[in-house]
């Protein structure tokens, strides 16, 4: 049986008209998982289905990449291929917000007025990681998680720091953290492809910003360099942000 047969696939369509499908399974708080490269990978779904199983409706969009395609030299190639010639997503930018973020606000929107309650969680990994954090400048996202966050790509000091949001996206992040929405990062010590934004962030948004820094340089914190002080802070957070 393939790894998303008991997942209901969807699409969700803005009110731009721009349409990504989606997976969806569970009951419960909301959580939008968005995809690392190169994209649902087996080990995306097997951390999904965990969030299911700790009593969260978790809804999955597929932004580039093949379904349930296996970590690996092609998958990647096809994933960056995808990714360079879109006008939704940007690697190198600085002081730019990504396009696709209005049309993942949008789907956090949706998925909380079905289902009501404080917010949903938002969670992005590595080239995603920001995207959390752009998904935050609407109020129906209640629970940011930045899992090892990496564009734009750290080509440089500026770039290194960025953390892939516009000027006044920005300030209305710190507006919100400020009025006490949190949000939470994970990192390898090590991985240099998130560059210094964690100091960043420290900096914009101070004790909003809950930080885990893992000891050593692997790079992806909940899949598949898996690491289970990550696992148990993003449960920790979610269960704090969303159920009450």
């Amino acid at each position: 049986m393939a790894l998303l047969d008991t997942w209901t696939r969807g699409e969700h369509v803005d009110a731009d008209g721009t349409a990504h499908p989606t997976y969806r399974k569970g009951e419960g708080p909301g959580i939008v998982l968005v995809h690392e490269i190169p994209g649902i990978s087996p080990e995306v779904v097997g951390y999904a289905e965990e969030l299911v199983a700790a009593g969260y409706t978790v809804v999955l969009p597929q932004l580039f990449g093949r379904p349930e395609a296996p970590v690996g030299a092609a998958s990647v190639a096809r994933a960056m291929a995808q990714i360079c010639v879109s006008r939704e997503m940007s690697m190198l930018a600085a002081g730019r917000t990504t396009p696709v973020a209005g049309w993942l606000r949008s789907l956090a929107r949706s998925l909380h007025a079905e289902l009501g309650g404080p917010g949903v969680g938002a969670l992005g990994m590595c080239f995603t990681g920001g995207f959390a954090l752009a998904m935050m400048v609407d109020p129906a996202v209640a629970a940011p998680v930045l899992a090892q966050p990496s564009t734009p790509f750290p080509l440089g000091r500026r770039r290194a720091a960025d953390l892939g949001l516009s000027p006044d996206d920005l300030a209305t992040v710190r507006d919100r953290a400020a009025g006490g929405c949190q949000v939470l990062g994970l990192r390898y010590r090590g991985d240099r492809m998130v560059g210094t934004r964690f100091e960043t962030l420290t900096r914009e948004i101070g004790d909003a910003f809950l930080r885990v820094d893992l000891p050593g340089s692997k790079h992806s914190t909940l899949t598949l360099h898996r690491h289970e002080e990550a696992v148990e802070a993003v449960l920790e957070f979610f269960e704090a942000q969303l159920r009450r």
